[in-house]
């Protein structure tokens, strides 16, 4: 099981061949999630390809925009 030190930053590296069997590339953004009752760190990847996307007939608010980035940020 390969192992990564944390910096006095803490940081980590994630080691080549993890990065590599999941295909994580310089500058995606992962998310991390402590899961209590297991004692780990989750790393979740980065969603790939198109988000779908649909045309409203009509302009946006401010708050509908912040909900839904919020909306989006949740899952």
């Amino acid at each position: 099981m390969p192992t990564s030190k944390v910096t006095r930053n803490y940081q980590i590296t994630i080691p080549q061949e993890i990065r590599a069997s999941a295909e994580i590339e310089e500058g995606d953004t992962v998310t991390l999630e402590y899961d209590e009752a297991e004692n780990r760190i989750l790393i979740k990847l980065p969603r790939r390809g198109r988000r779908s996307t649909m045309r409203l007939g009509r302009s946006l608010t401010v708050e509908e925009i912040e909900r839904s980035i919020e909306r989006g940020i949740r899952e």
